[in-house]
């Protein structure tokens, strides 16, 4: 191939199975994996699949590069433009409606994260079954940091309402490995270069199981939360996000600006010197 010929752009999404598991990496490394539509697409078509395909048992869902995953694109949010009510709660209900594919999905899901797991991608893992976490993984929500709301509100159903008010009124985007571990967030944490492994050998462990049980095991879990009200709280949810959304907040305003002048980088050092007192 001439060194003039176009070239391919890689998927934004690798699929590959071992054995009975099937592992998806999301493969956006220079955003961090941040979510946008063509990999959230991507990552819905590939979850069709997979609950088609008899042979697949378990998932594992990775993040290539440097981490699991840095949240939405908020570049992509950034040069949006205005949005009305009605734009933001469909954009809303829609985030939520993948996240929720993962939930129902027939199979179980085994997120394994590493370094950042942030914002939407705490989402992201809270939605999958499981997680093995790798010791430098940071966990969190920093939206309020910046005027926004939570999209999917997986996280009180999994640490409880009190820990969640906690993590989500600071906007705390620090909390280690082990201390998510402590609170329930995560349900193993190994060294790094162990990661891959122990996810796999725990996948495999859930694939030596009989299907059929697993998967109806899996929806009797998921009943225990509908029958308590996670699906309207869900959709309450998507109702209220949409008040902050659209709001005029003047953190979100400049957050917003500061990001189509100058870039995430700078909009993220901003907001970080508000409240770490670094150098925006």
């Amino acid at each position: 191939m001439s060194d003039d010929a176009p070239r391919v752009p890689e998927p934004v999404l690798l699929v590959e199975d071992l054995g009975p598991i099937r592992r998806l990496t999301m493969n956006r490394p220079d955003a961090l994996n941040a979510l946008d539509d063509a990999l959230l697409e991507a990552l819905m078509g590939a979850l069709d699949e997979a609950a088609r395909d008899e042979g697949v048992s378990v998932l594992i869902l990775r993040g290539a590069g440097r981490a699991f995953c840095a949240g939405y694109d908020l570049n992509e949010y950034a040069g949006s433009g205005p949005v009305d009510s009605a734009g933001w709660h469909a954009a809303l209900e829609r985030d939520t409606d993948r996240m929720l594919r993962l939930f129902e999905h027939p199979k179980p899901i085994v997120a394994q994260v590493h370094s950042y797991c942030l914002a939407g991608g705490t989402d992201l893992m809270l939605a999958a079954d499981l997680c093995v976490a790798s010791d430098d993984s940071y966990f969190g929500y920093v939206d309020v940091r910046f005027g926004s709301g939570v999209v999917s509100m997986f996280l009180p159903w999994v640490v409880g309402v009190r820990k969640a008010k906690e993590l989500l009124f600071t906007g705390e985007d620090r909390i280690p490995a082990e201390e998510a571990l402590r609170i329930g967030l995560v349900n193993r944490v190994v060294p790094r270069d162990d990661l891959d492994a122990a996810t796999l050998a725990l996948a495999e462990e859930i694939a030596k199981n009989e299907p059929f049980v697993v998967q109806t095991s899996k929806r009797s879990l998921n009943r225990a939360w509908e029958v308590a009200g996670f699906r309207q709280a869900m959709q309450a949810n998507t109702e209220l996000d949409t008040l902050i959304e659209t709001a005029d907040l003047p953190q979100r305003h400049e957050f917003r600006s500061i990001t189509r002048e100058r870039g995430l980088k700078a909009a993220i050092a901003w907001r970080d010197a508000r409240f770490r007192g670094e150098d925006a």
